[in-house]
């Protein structure tokens, strides 16, 4: 009996902190003590007499710590969504999976006369929370793979994944040493702060000129951001700390990817065109992404109104924007007062956005990120972030809303060609001074995307 009782204890302690991996509990403090309390409750049930309860009980209380599971998730987890690029933005048809379908459409696709595909200014490339110390990050941006890596005393690097001796990928099996990341393949070692190779384990001097690139990074507002410029040119400006975010009075409630065919710039040019949005976001979020279907006269009983308007911000801060919005919901053509949302939202550079949501439920922040993968193909993601005394369940809500709006925006983009020269009224010059405004992000080398018969060159 001693042996399985102590067994039993063992199972407990080592099963319960496993449960993060799975979704169930979030903080690995609370794993433990967990552990813990189900141990010593385990340990006193086990020496207790006991007889075994009816079936019919058991199945009982197995349902009961279903359903509690069930609304720990819903009520306390941060919401995680994650879109691929055919998960959504494409309407499926009969004989083709919607992978089929977005492959078709991204080759058939009219492209028009394009802006450059990479503006120059800092984009994300993942949370702070995904890299621990001493970890190595494979990434994906702009073209290019590279490797985000913290040392031990929590710094983070972003150096070109591939090593320039032999071309090993260094987020592959590289490890962090110091500052320094080393290469799997023959030992070499880049310091994080300029890319220097430190030292090759068989050579007696390292050449001066052995190191790879190494690109401006900054970790701020709970995201890690790189630097881009087409020349090479130092960082002019930074994003801004969010107090809130940077003391932690406000923590993150859950963050939504999606994968984007579109050009970049299609993206922060919805702040500027103030028209879609009582027609495309004015069916209420119940009434989902389809477009054949959101429009039906079954949803006629609900609407979202929208008062919004937007302008480039002045020197020093001309790398910005602001749109101010007013959100109102109509109930059977009543006004539901407590579901008005004020909300200003600051474009920082070519992607990056924060937007500031006052309501009658609290103040929240939707933290907008937007990153070109390769051209025409961008990742875009929102975090949202409130205080502690703000239910959960209420910023999840808000997220999943927003997510249906947005996956509304993803039919669009994902379908249409970029119009270089629009057919525009008087009503839609915002649109027109939005594109001067972000056309600052680009130089004479931007790289352009060019389409040919028999190849895609850019």
């Amino acid at each position: 009996m001693p042996t399985y009782r102590y067994l039993f204890l063992l199972v407990l302690v080592i099963l319960v902190p496993s449960l993060a991996t799975v979704g169930l509990v979030q903080d690995k403090a609370v794993d433990i003590h967990a552990a813990w309390a189900l141990a010593l409750i385990g340990d006193k049930f086990w020496s207790t007499p006991w007889q075994c309860p009816p079936v019919s009980q058991l199945a009982l209380y197995g349902v009961g710590v279903a359903i509690a599971a069930w609304l720990y998730r819903l009520l306390l987890c941060p919401l995680k969504i994650s879109r691929t690029l055919h998960d959504v933005g494409y309407n499926k048809l009969a004989g083709y999976t919607r992978k089929d379908v977005a492959n078709d459409v991204r080759r058939r696709r009219r492209r028009g006369e394009l802006p450059p595909v990479y503006p120059n200014g800092w984009f994300r490339v993942m949370d702070s929370c995904q890299l621990r110390p001493n970890q190595v990050e494979g990434v994906t941006v702009l073209g290019e793979k590279l490797a985000v890596f913290r040392s031990a005393g929590g710094s983070v690097s972003v150096l070109d994944a591939y090593c320039p001796h032999l071309g090993a990928d260094l987020s592959m099996g590289g490890t962090v040493v110091g500052d320094c990341l080393q290469c799997p393949f023959h030992g070499w070692k880049f310091r994080g702060e300029d890319g220097k190779c430190m030292g090759i384990p068989y050579a007696e001097k390292v050449p001066d000129f052995a190191r790879v690139k190494s690109w401006p990074c900054l970790e701020r507002n709970g995201c890690v951001y790189i630097w881009y410029h087409c020349d090479g040119i130092e960082p002019t400006w930074t994003p801004p700390i969010i107090d809130e975010i940077a003391s932690g009075d406000w923590t993150c409630r859950g963050t939504t990817e999606h994968i984007i065919n579109a050009h970049i710039e299609e993206v922060p040019e919805n702040a500027a065109d103030i028209a879609h949005l009582n027609y495309l976001h004015g069916p209420i979020v119940a009434a989902g992404v389809d477009l054949s279907s959101i429009y039906s006269s079954s949803w006629d009983f609900a609407k979202h109104v929208w008062r919004a308007e937007w302008q480039p911000d002045p020197a020093p801060d001309a790398h910005s924007s602001t749109m101010l919005t007013q959100h109102m919901m109509y109930l059977f053509g009543h006004r539901i007062s407590i579901a008005d949302i004020k909300a200003t939202a600051r474009q920082i550079g070519p992607g990056i956005v924060f937007l500031f949501l006052e309501s009658g439920f609290g103040n929240f922040m939707l933290v907008q990120s937007i990153t070109p993968v390769e051209p025409l193909l961008q990742r875009l993601t929102h975090s949202v972030y409130t205080g502690r005394w703000v239910p959960t369940c209420l910023a999840k809500f808000l997220l999943w809303g927003e997510s249906v709006q947005v996956e509304r925006d993803i039919m669009i983009w994902n379908n249409k060609c970029y119009v270089p020269r629009p057919l525009l009224v008087r009503e839609d010059s915002s649109i027109s001074r939005h594109r001067r405004w972000y056309s600052q992000f680009y130089s004479q080398n931007s790289p352009r995307f060019k389409f040919e018969r028999n190849s895609l060159d850019w």
